[in-house]
């Protein structure tokens, strides 16, 4: 499988990484999804301290500590639980990063941390302590690199300018082009890669389509596409594209061929599903015809909020 560098840093990740929020705590099953993607390749694997009150880690980490020199562990931090476990408070203060991150080694059963990401992210928060509280986990050991996520341009380009952080997770997908307005410029002149997330639109780009959308997207649309727009975009992805490649595949590798993506991010709750993910991503990539087709049949619209 293809390797990407992670922004300027020494990092290599798989460009299909699994994401490990939907693998679920029956501790068999995600472990045999984990090994699926180990065996097709995929070298990044993302958790959070979040994830099932960090049971999620705990499971990534004992599943990956034979092969813990080969790939790229990637967590989150930011989110407390609050008491009662039924939500949670937003905290990036160097005194909550610096102490969750033992919290999370300790879970994951590894000694240091290669990619810590703040789970978020706004213009209120205290940026030049949280990234004081990176740079010293970093100076420390505890982490190698350090990124954020976070689909908000004006809190992107903060960051990208005051630090040193190598990677931003956000959404993106065919059906949601927002980042290339003002997000990707920003990441790309600070040499910071992008990690997607979402890159098959809930479902709605396999080939179960629209029998995959929710009442909610039946009733509202998805993002800047009317439920109408969807049907019309989505039946002339499949009457363009259904000889020659695959839903699964012409939206994972659009988002392959765009330079600054570092590593595409899928969940997967089978290991036939992310199978499935890693034959997609397989094989030629797109050609510039078939990538200037696929820009001209979906829309690129911006984000309306959070603009610099």
């Amino acid at each position: 499988m293809e390797k990407r560098k992670i922004g300027s840093s020494q990092l290599e990740s798989s460009i299909l990484g699994l994401g490990c929020m939907s693998i679920g705590q029956d501790e068999y099953k995600a472990q045999s999804i984990i090994e699926a993607a180990l065996e097709g390749g995929i070298t990044y694997f993302d958790t959070a301290d979040l994830y099932d009150f960090g049971v999620n880690e705990e499971i990534v980490g004992k599943t990956l500590k034979n092969v813990r020199d080969e790939i790229v562990i990637a967590t989150k931090v930011g989110n407390h639980w609050n008491e009662g476990q039924e939500d949670w408070t937003w905290d990036p203060s160097k005194k909550y990063i610096t102490e969750q991150v033992k919290n999370s080694l300790k879970r994951l059963q590894v000694d240091y941390i290669d990619l810590y990401q703040l789970h978020g992210g706004t213009l209120d928060d205290p940026v030049d302590e949280t990234i004081e509280a990176f740079e010293q986990l970093k100076s420390e050991g505890y982490i190698r690199e350090y990124g954020i996520s976070s689909i908000r341009p004006n809190v992107i380009k903060e960051y990208a300018e005051k630090s040193s952080m190598v990677s931003n997770m956000m959404q993106y997908s065919l059906l949601d082009r927002r980042p290339e307005e003002q997000a990707f410029p920003i990441l790309k002149e600070h040499s910071i890669s992008v990690i997607t997330r979402g890159p098959l639109a809930k479902g709605i780009l396999t080939e179960k389509m629209l029998s995959k959308a929710s009442e909610k997207i039946k009733d509202e649309g998805y993002l800047h596409y009317t439920y109408e727009a969807l049907e019309y975009t989505l039946d002339t992805l499949h009457q363009k594209f259904r000889d020659s490649r695959s839903m699964n595949e012409v939206a994972l590798k659009f988002n392959a061929a765009n330079p600054v993506v570092g590593s595409i991010i899928t969940g997967a709750s089978s290991p036939d599903q992310i199978k499935g993910n890693i034959d997609a991503i397989s094989g030629s990539p797109l050609t510039e015809e078939e990538y200037e087709l696929l820009k001209e049949i979906t829309n690129n619209k911006g984000y309306t909020e959070h603009r610099l």
